[in-house]
């Protein structure tokens, strides 16, 4: 295979108890009674091991809405994958957890939405920061790899050094430390959460000074949100290149946004072999080659690294999933972005609030 897949999202369900205003779950989310069967992910998974992936990102929604989850969990141990779980911890029990690692769960993704109790539970739609609190306890009590996601925007970056000592009083090995990337329902709030540039400068000199203090004991990565970036990020490392998602459906994607760009069509792996459906369907092509792209990227030596952008979001701002992604700064489109920034500075955090929630499905 020219593009070899080394990672698969697999989306078990989009059904989960908090309620964020940035999810990155598409807006049109799927319904429990699509979800596919057990049998469906397990086989899979096989294809997946077969086809030489390496790694297996259960996610959601909430994945520990699956009461299949632990045999799931043994499957893709089965098929020789290296098994993470993205989860906010709501449904995890010590029997359940002990039965997860039984199963060759390999590591642990637990998302939090503040280190303040009363902000996370705001931002979550739910009284939830006390139960992730106990779940991380359970987590550092076994052994398995431990990750501390924590989504930071406006309202939340100022407490950003608690943050990080949170995370490192909560026994994790690793913290990442994701800015909202503007999809879903974070673009439809965006100007509630897109951070001045005053605090991500701060926010910079933070996880710096961090991670030279915490060197050797807590890992830390920090995603910067790309509307401040010189360049566009190499969004999924190439459409189609290394990885693809799954959603509860069985859709395979590019990635999680790809649905919004009109006149591809994603088939399910209920229907096509996932080996065809990677290296033959047309949506996966569509954008892998540089045949697609337009100036400035055609000629640009940083096409082969940033792959001219997303090009989900090129479409969501310019109704293009051709064009160059408008946070380049060498983008003819850069004028959106420069236009969201100015609103950012020109509006006080305080009389923001937020616009739309995800509904429990």
């Amino acid at each position: 295979m020219k593009y070899q897949p080394r990672a698969i999202i697999a989306e078990l369900t989009h059904r989960c108890p908090l309620h964020c205003v940035y999810c990155s779950n598409p807006i049109e989310m799927q319904r429990r009674s699509a979800e596919l069967s057990t049998a469906d992910w397990i086989s899979i998974f096989q294809q997946a091991g077969e086809m030489g992936v390496l790694q297996l990102h259960l996610t959601g929604g909430e994945p520990l809405a699956r009461t299949d989850l632990t045999e799931l969990v043994r499957a893709g141990r089965a098929a020789r994958l290296y098994l993470n779980l993205i989860t906010s911890g709501v449904g995890l029990s010590e029997s359940r957890l002990d039965a997860l690692i039984e199963a060759g769960l390999d590591h642990i993704q637990l998302s939090f939405q503040d280190s303040e109790e009363e902000a996370a539970n705001e931002i979550a739609g739910s009284r939830s920061h006390a139960v992730k609190l106990r779940i991380a306890a359970m987590i550092r009590e076994r052994r398995i790899a431990f990750t501390v996601n924590m989504v930071v925007h406006r309202h939340n970056l100022d407490r950003l050094e608690d943050m990080i000592a949170f995370a490192e009083q909560s026994g994790a090995h690793r913290l990442e430390i994701a800015n909202v990337q503007y999809y879903g329902w974070a673009l439809r709030n965006r100007e509630a959460l897109l951070p001045t540039r005053d605090q991500l400068d701060r926010s910079v000199e933070i996880v710096e000074a961090a991670c030279q203090r915490l060197q050797g004991r807590l890992r830390i990565e920090f995603v910067l949100p790309d509307y401040y970036a010189k360049y566009p990020k190499p969004c999924m490392n190439g459409w189609g290149h290394q990885q693809m998602l799954i959603d509860p459906a069985g859709r395979v994607l590019p990635c999680h946004a790809a649905p919004v760009i009109p006149g591809l069509e994603f088939f399910s792996a209920r229907e096509r072999p996932l080996q065809w459906i990677w290296e033959d369907s047309p949506a996966f092509n569509r954008f892998r080659d540089e045949s697609w792209m337009p100036e400035p990227c055609r000629s640009c030596d940083r096409r082969t690294r940033d792959f001219g952008g997303c090009r989900c979001q090129a479409f969501l701002l310019t109704a293009d999933a051709a064009a160059t992604d408008p946070v380049c700064t060498l983008a003819p489109t850069h004028g959106i972005i420069e236009e969201a920034l100015q609103q950012v500075k020109a509006r006080s955090s305080v009389d923001q609030g937020w616009i739309y929630r995800i509904d429990p499905l």
